[in-house]
């Protein structure tokens, strides 16, 4: 009988197999790892007792900037390929001068061994992160009553898009499975090519719709994708050749050797990697989940006033008439939106962020115009709405309100500046994406 059993191959290195290896080993590792000293003053600065699944994200989302963005406590900004581009420099003249300094070294294996673990941890983090957001329906709210309120071609079309996800919860939790069991399977070092390769599909996806609802998450969403197919890379060939070409291949030869202290070093930081970013932060996103999306204010608006109102009386000290009311929103928290016959700049946050508070949010007066948002806080006692403008969070003005039995609101006192009297309606409108929900696709629907 014929003895099949094929050995695993080790890579014969050649001088240019060096280089070339040395030039992407110094790339992946600028990439990789956070060698700021700005990342460890924010991590050192967390309250490791009390941490929530916001700064669990901030560390996640580390990407390293040369030569574009400025720190914010609050996020790392948006790093560009014009970075990518100068870590590449870096890359090449480190792995010039090392080939000069060392020429006949022969750790490549082991460093290219080592170097796949921090990719692989590095990647799975990532995508767990975005995809708990995904899985508790966080990272795409169900749109607000505002939203509902407000022509579609108001919108920008990355809004669009997000509200488009916010409205089917269940496919957005389908996202977000595929996202946690991609980066579950990276975790582990044989299922890490079947982790990698799903999420080069995945993210690919992610990335065109960036480009093509002009997101902010382009360059991060193809960093990302960049690591996978670092990863699918290494046993490419072998893959080919066995499935493709039905060609027999050795599998891949075992490179590092652990002993003892060395296996129970790796076993405490994996379990440290997997308690933090895991199951710390899941749980942590799950309990915000519970108290509603972190893309709106968690203080809870007046009950009665909840609803969508339209004016019926308007009067003001605006000469030029900018101000016009058109429509009033009361959100279930403590927010409410104007509609005015004036269109704003429009600030297209089209970013992924989780915001250290939900004050700091800017999710809903973001990709859109022609509504103004207001905070509120309410002064029960002399029934007084306290305002302050939602994108700059000063101050703007107050007004005394009055809810009639027949929910006429009247509204008196000054706002932005000018004195305003309005009384409006409320309406119980039934809106047709709620509607169709309870009679299912097939069924006749009448408003």
């Amino acid at each position: 009988m014929l003895n099949t059993t094929i050995t695993p191959e080790h890579k014969v290195w050649r001088s240019s197999d060096k280089l070339i290896f040395r030039i992407t080993f110094i790339y992946f590792v600028l990439q990789v790892f956070p060698l700021d000293w700005k990342y460890y003053r924010h991590l050192f600065s967390l309250n490791w007792l009390d941490l929530s699944f916001r700064e669990i994200f901030q560390l996640s989302k580390y990407t390293p900037q040369f030569l574009s963005a400025t720190y914010d406590p609050n996020d790392w900004g948006l790093a560009t390929f014009a970075d990518w581009g100068f870590v590449f420099v870096l890359a090449l003249l480190g792995a010039l001068i090392w080939s000069a300094l060392d020429k006949h070294s022969q750790n490549e294996e082991k460093l290219y061994a080592y170097l796949r673990i921090g990719v692989r941890y590095r990647l799975a983090i990532a995508v767990i992160a975005y995809g708990f957001l995904k899985l508790f329906q966080l990272q795409a709210p169900y749109p607000s009553i505002s939203s509902l309120n407000t022509p579609y071609g108001d919108f920008t079309s990355w809004k669009l898009f997000s509200l488009s996800l916010g409205i089917v919860p269940g496919y957005q939790s389908f996202l977000g499975a595929v996202e946690l069991i991609a980066g579950g399977l990276l975790l582990f070092r044989r299922t890490s090519v079947i982790g990698a390769t799903i999420i080069i599909f995945f993210l690919g996806n992610v990335f065109m719709s960036n480009l093509a609802y002009e997101g902010g998450e382009v360059v991060y969403s193809f960093y990302l994708v960049v690591l996978a197919l670092f990863l699918v890379a290494y046993d490419a060939e072998r893959i080919v050749k066995l499935i493709v070409l039905h060609v027999p291949v050795a599998p891949a030869g075992k490179v590092l050797q652990w002993n003892k202290q060395q296996r129970v070093a790796r076993l405490v930081l994996k379990s440290a990697l997997v308690l933090v970013f895991v199951v710390l932060y899941g749980f942590s996103v799950q309990r915000s989940a519970a108290k509603g999306s972190y893309l709106f204010s968690a203080k809870p608006g007046l009950k009665d006033l909840k609803g969508w109102y339209v004016v019926t009386k308007f009067e003001s000290d605006d000469a030029a008439g900018s101000l016009q009311w058109q429509d009033m929103v009361f959100e279930q928290w403590a927010t409410l939106s104007v509609k005015v016959n004036e269109t704003d700049t429009v600030w297209n946050d089209n970013v992924e962020q989780v915001p250290l508070a939900d004050s700091l949010s800017v999710f809903e007066t973001s990709g859109t115009t022609g509504r103004r948002y207001y905070d509120y806080a309410v002064d029960t006692a002399k029934h007084v709405l306290l305002l302050s403008n939602k994108r700059t969070h000063k101050n703007v003005g107050q007004l005394h309100y009055i809810l009639q039995p027949d929910a006429t609101l009247r509204l008196n006192g000054r706002l932005d500046g000018t004195k305003v009297e309005v009384v409006l309606q409320k309406k119980n409108k039934v809106y047709l994406l709620e509607a169709a929900k309870k009679v299912g696709r097939r069924e006749g629907l009448t408003l």
